[in-house]
């Protein structure tokens, strides 16, 4: 650790036993004299081509294990100071090595306790181990080292290292490698001794979840100027596919170059871009988010500025890197930043900054991480300032700054293709989002959205905020761009029309439910294209916009996406009804029914509980109040209250009672489908949850065969009984009630493993995997 600027006494923060921040900081002699937990970041620099790791002798003047060999470096994170602009400091005033953020891959947290020093240093610290992967070592002599901290620095192999730690040797520091520690050696051994033709078939596995399909629809009805305006259309939304890249980790981008150019190198890069193409990111969406990547495999950059110039040697390469454990906030905050920090900051804020800090559409950033960017080239030769920054560190900038050049651009297209349509709703459409791209207010735009009545149906724009799954707050980028069905649009006025008698017979306390339900327009469309947040299982249908002063105002507006909807029917749930569903009950399984419920949820969306007011009689919303769980209690609800609605309808001679048995066995294969999402999914984990209430109700029976059917018996009121606990918890903004509830029904029991292996024995594909023809011959 770098000796404090100024010789003032550093402080750092006192952690509980468990890593969480108190709020309270403490000399850092009193914290290793009364043993309290502390922060600290561990970076260690390997060498992929001579598989080395990079060591560095401790100074003999340092209180603990001077003149011993330790990591590449390493220090405390200061009071206030955050883990990533730490090991980026650290690195460079230790060994005068500057790199940006994304040469660090955060791979463990470790934790020590010690006691040192005849009891005199107590050492409870929680270190952030990073890793720095270069592409060859740096030459010794471009290091400038700190002499009161590092008396040298030399490569040894990773293997050669480890065999030393294992015996102790008394020259290294040690680290019990046969605890939490190995991990820093498997990790490395796992990434460079892989086996090519497994890794191919693993990813030729990954891949075959997918079902090829191909979609498109007529585009009669529309004038020439509309087809040149849906050329315009669809270059704007495919810059909502480069902003969901940036949105997913900030290496993202620079990834999906790196294995798009490399793609034809041999098979495994093949099927490493294609799968990637699916996930659009490193982590795999059925797989819980496992990566399926690793920094290895990502892009190589050349820094010659990273160390003082060396004769001969063109500079630094590092691999761009990426974290094994998908990062819960994305790249919407700091990746260091915890909710705690979060927190505290929002309530040193005024009411309209608590707004911007919570809002669908900022990004939370660090004056510090972008005060270090901005000065990384001058650090070499001019050295840092370590002055005092704000009173605090995060600080939230919107959408349209953040974006900007790519919604500027996007903009550009929209106003020219408005210009163009012969729609007037969708001339105001296109013209509203062109503004809200660069105003980053999109009230009126949504409003515009749910008023289109066009032919060319399009929605573009940033709106659901399940990347976020830190708080749930903030919104992607995606586009959906299709013709309106007109047939089975108008066949489906009967749904809107009913939402607020939905809404007065829900199975709720009267006291929760509202008395100005707005009928929610329905719109049936054929798929043309899509883009941005549309990565992993497709969507079907879609219920917005999610901002609750336009839900409170003025309800929402539903796209059902038909031919998406057909193409899953026939490829999946048809396969698994057939697996998996008795066959007494195997009749019943029918795309009438799958797809009336697919309505029936979206319309569930827009009822219920969304503006609340809690017991101390404050007024909030559902989102603001279960944050990260809002999305998993919002899907599940929709399911199953869409499911009571059925039954409603059906009671009411609204609907056909040839659905009465049919709308359960459908959505119980159903069930099936979507849990093989994964539970890291929104929808899978929400139908993991009702699955396993219907099935505890016994309203679903596992037959001796390892078949399911319905009992039509109990399944009514078990249907009702979820949907009034779901509702009761929005309604109260109950969280740790949907936290409770989640732990208990939210997990992979007995039956449905039963369920899934069957379907990976005879290998039925998870969803869908869209190319869109027409879109590629408008592009051409």
């Amino acid at each position: 650790m770098a000796e404090p600027h100024l010789q003032e006494e550093e402080y750092l923060d006192v952690l509980t036993k468990t890593g969480e921040k108190t709020g309270v900081s403490k000399p850092r002699r009193d914290v290793h004299q009364d043993g309290d937990y502390h922060q600290a970041v561990h970076i260690w620099i390997f060498a992929e081509s001579t598989q080395e790791l990079l060591l560095q002798k401790r100074a003999d003047c340092k209180d603990s294990w001077p003149g011993l060999w330790d990591i590449s470096s390493a220090g405390h994170i200061s009071a206030g100071d955050s883990s990533l602009i730490t090991a980026q400091r650290e690195l460079h005033e230790e060994l005068g090595v500057v790199l940006p953020k994304d040469a660090f891959e955060l791979i463990f947290v470790f934790l020590e306790e010690c006691v040192t020093n005849n009891g005199k240093f107590i050492n409870n610290e929680y270190s952030d181990v990073y890793l720095v992967t270069t592409l060859d070592p740096i030459p010794l002599e471009a290091f400038t080292l700190q002499d009161t901290e590092v008396s040298d620095v030399k490569y040894i192999s990773y293997g050669e290292y480890r065999s030393c730690l294992a015996k102790e040797d008394p020259e290294y520091v040690p680290y019990d490698i046969n605890k939490q520690y190995g991990l820093l050696f498997d990790i490395i051994t796992r990434r460079y001794k892989e086996n090519t033709e497994a890794r191919s078939l693993a990813l030729q596995k990954q891949l075959d979840r997918y079902a090829p399909v191909s979609l498109t629809a007529e585009l009669t009805g529309l004038t020439n100027a509309d087809k040149e305006a849906l050329l315009l259309i669809t270059m704007a939304a495919m810059i909502m596919d480069e902003i969901f890249y940036l949105q997913v980790w900030y290496s993202n981008p620079a990834l999906r170059e790196w294995l798009k150019e490399h793609a034809d190198v041999s098979q495994l890069d093949s099927l490493k871009w294609m799968y990637y193409l699916i996930n659009k990111s490193p982590w795999s969406c059925l797989d819980e988010n496992e990566a399926f990547l690793t920094t290895a495999d990502s892009a190589i950059k050349l820094l010659p500025e990273a160390t003082k110039p060396i004769t001969g040697w063109k500079g630094l390469e590092y691999r761009a890197a990426f974290p094994m454990l998908k990062p819960p906030g994305a790249n919407f905050y700091p990746p260091d930043m915890d909710k705690m920090e979060f927190k505290l900051w929002k309530r040193s804020l005024k009411a309209d900054q608590q707004q911007d800090a919570m809002s669908f559409f900022t990004v939370i950033k660090r004056h510090s991480q972008v005060n270090w960017d901005s000065s990384l080239y001058n650090l070499i030769f001019d050295g840092i300032n370590r002055s005092a920054g704000p009173a605090c560190d995060l600080y939230s900038i919107p959408f349209s700054h953040e974006y900007h050049s790519f919604l500027t651009s996007a903009s550009e297209l929209l106003h020219k293709a408005g210009d163009l349509v012969s729609s007037p709703s969708l001339k105001r459409l296109l013209h509203c989002k062109a503004d809200a791209f660069l105003s980053n207010d999109y009230y009126d735009s949504d409003i515009a959205w749910m008023e289109l009545d066009s032919k060319l149906d399009v929605t573009i724009g940033p709106y659901e905020t399940y990347e976020d799954a830190l708080f749930g707050y903030k919104a992607t980028f995606e586009a959906f761009i299709g013709v309106r069905d007109e047939k089975a649009t108008a066949q489906l006025k009967l749904f809107g029309d009913n939402l607020q008698v939905l809404e007065q017979n829900l199975p709720m306390d009267n006291a929760y439910k509202s008395k100005d339900i707005i009928a929610a327009p329905i719109r049936v469309v054929q798929l043309l294209f899509n883009a941005g947040d549309v990565k992993g299982p497709q969507t079907i249908a879609f219920n917005l916009p999610n901002d609750e002063r336009i839900v409170k105002d003025r309800g929402t507006a539903m796209v059902i996406l038909k031919n998406v909807s057909e193409a899953k029917f026939k490829q999946i749930l048809q396969p698994i009804a057939d697996a998996c569903i008795s066959k007494e009950q195997h009749e019943l399984v029918d795309f009438e029914s799958f797809f009336t419920h697919t309505i029936c949820h979206e319309c569930c969306h827009g009822i219920g509980p969304h503006t609340i007011t809690l017991p101390d009689g404050r007024k909030s919303t559902v989102r603001l109040e279960l944050q990260d769980l809002h999305s998993t209690l919002e899907e599940a609800k929709a399911d199953i209250v869409g499911l009571w609605a059925l039954k409603f309808l059906i009671r009411k001679h609204l609907l056909p009672e040839s659905l009465d048995k049919s709308m359960y066995v459908s959505f119980l294969a159903g069930c099936f489908r979507s849990v093989r999402f994964g539970l890291e999914e929104a929808h899978g984990k929400g139908q993991a949850l009702q699955f396993n209430w219907l099935l505890e109700k016994e309203a679903f029976i596992l037959h001796p065969d390892e078949t399911f059917s319905v009992n039509f018996e109990k399944v009514e009121e078990a249907v009702e009984s979820l949907s009034r606990t779901l509702l009761t918890i929005q309604a109260k903004g109950d969280k740790e009630g949907a936290s409770l509830l989640f732990q208990k029904y939210c997990i992979m029991t007995q039956p449905l493993k039963v369920a899934l292996q069957k379907l990976e024995c005879i290998h039925v594909p998870v969803d869908i995997a869209p190319t869109f023809p027409l879109a590629k011959i408008l592009l051409e």
